[in-house]
Formats: structure tokens, C-alpha cells, sequence
């Protein structure tokens, strides 16, 4: 394996076998006068699109095929294994088509984690984040307007806590969740990784559509699983229930409260 440093034959030092690109800057006001960045924009716009409504209408479907009341079956439709695997695989695909244009972020926490890193600037984090929101937003309001009855009979997707689980273990869940996609994604974009590890081909989307993936089969039972902002914001905002934004309000409220302390 290569290392950072090697010892040439004459005792002196090579430099890196691998490149860091620079910090991004803060603000960075030229982005807006270039159109591969409202191109980017527009991509995780649609993205996000598309990963909610294929998403949200697998969890309506599934709650659909288990409705005894409906003559379903128990063990009728995906279970919780094909809609993690749903989750997984549109992130696999959608990070695969997106990486060359947005950089495939398709959640806000990824582009937060990614900003606090200097991979990318202020002004385009935060439009990022729009872009996001909105796109689940209107993937999810897709699902309404094709399934309405069947949208709000089974709760529209929306994420909330299971009975029994207290507020404080969704928060940990959650936090949990989200560490692992993002230290997921770190790892699998790591520069030094091509350099390192170039034997092995590592194609970034897979892990990380494999890491949404597990973490969606330990969380659906306990939250739903809301480990991207957008997805959780785009269905609560649509399906407008009091105990999804009250969920989602707590949890929130306490991440401040965390980070005050922090601070």
C-alpha cells in the first residue's frame, strides 16, 4: 500500500502520493454568475424530486398491502427490507447520475457536513439546501395529487416516533443515522482513497447507497428514519399532521439546545 511519505533510495522524501483539493471560500459571489452552478442547483432539485416520490409512494404501497382492513396481508408487500432497499438503491442511482453536475448531495446534512469541511462555499451550501427542500417538497406533494386518499389514509410518508420510543432515543437514532451517511460519504470521496486504495475500485455511490440502506433497517422501527432534513421536512410540510411537526419540533429544539451547550 502507498504511504503519504516515502524514503527515496537517497534518503530523501517524496512528496504526497495523492492531491487535497483547496478549502472552497467562504463566500464565494462568483458562483452566481456561472451557469454550471444554477445547473447544479436544478439537478438536486430534481433529484430530491424523484427520491421522495419513488420513496414516499413504496412506504404508502407497503402500508397499503398490510392493511388487514383492506384485505391485505401481514406479511404482505416489501416490509421494511424493501423499503430500505428502496431508500438505498434511489440513493445509489441518483448519487451516480448527479455526482458529475451537483456533486450528488441530495440532503442537507450531507451538504452541511461538506460545508463545515470547506468543500463548498456559503452561498452555494445554503442554495443547495433549497434546492433540496424544495425538490422533496414537491416530490412528496406528486404523491398527494397521483394517491391522495391513500396519502392521507396512511400518513403520507411522513416520519414520526413509534410508540413507545421516548423522544430522546429518536434524537440518538437520528444522530446516529446521520453520522454513518456522512461519515460515509467522507470516506467514500476521500482523494486519498484513489490514491491509496487505487488496486480496489471503489465506485462512491455504492457505499453510500448501502450505508442509507442499513441505517434505514435499524431506524424505520423506531423514527421512520429521517435521516435527510429534506426527505422528513418535504413530507411533513405536505401531509401537515400535529404529530410529525411535533416530532419534528422536539428534536430540533433539542439539536439547539445541544449546540448552544456546545458552543
Amino acid at each position: 500500500m502507498a504511504k503519504d511519505v516515502e524514503v527515496a533510495e537517497r534518503g530523501s522524501f517524496s512528496g504526497k502520493d495523492y492531491q487535497d483539493p483547496p478549502p472552497a471560500p467562504l463566500i464565494d459571489a462568483e458562483e452566481l454568475t456561472k451557469w454550471s452552478f444554477y445547473r447544479a442547483l436544478i439537478a438536486e432539485f430534481i433529484a430530491t424530486l424523484l427520491f421522495l416520490y419513488i420513496t414516499v409512494l413504496t412506504v404508502i404501497g407497503y402500508n397499503h398491502q398490510t392493511d388487514l382492513k383492506e384485505n391485505g396481508e401481514i406479511c404482505g408487500g416489501v416490509g421494511i427490507l424493501g423499503i430500505a432497499w428502496a431508500f438505498g438503491g434511489m440513493i445509489f442511482i441518483l448519487v451516480y447520475c448527479t455526482a458529475g453536475i451537483s456533486g450528488g448531495h441530495i440532503n442537507p446534512a450531507v451538504t452541511f457536513g461538506l460545508f463545515l469541511a470547506r468543500k463548498v462555499s456559503l452561498i452555494r451550501a445554503i442554495m443547495y439546501m433549497v434546492a433540496q427542500c424544495l425538490g422533496a417538497i414537491c416530490g412528496v406533494g406528486l404523491v398527494k395529487a397521483f394517491q391522495k386518499s391513500y396519502f392521507n389514509k396512511y400518513g403520507g410518508g411522513a416520519n414520526s416516533l413509534a410508540a413507545g420510543y421516548s423522544t430522546g432515543t429518536g434524537l440518538g437514532a437520528e444522530i446516529i443515522g446521520t453520522f454513518v451517511l456522512v461519515y460515509t460519504v467522507f470516506s467514500a470521496t476521500d482523494p486519498k482513497r484513489n490514491a491509496r486504495d487505487s488496486h480496489v475500485p471503489v465506485l462512491a455511490p455504492l457505499p453510500i447507497g448501502f450505508a442509507v440502506f442499513m441505517v434505514h433497517l435499524a431506524t424505520i422501527p423506531v423514527t421512520g428514519t429521517g435521516i435527510n432534513p429534506a426527505r422528513s421536512l418535504g413530507a411533513a410540510v405536505i401531509y401537515n399532521q400535529d404529530k410529525p411537526w411535533d416530532d419534528h419540533v422536539s428534536i430540533i429544539a433539542i439539536l439547539f439546545l445541544l449546540l448552544f451547550l456546545y458552543i
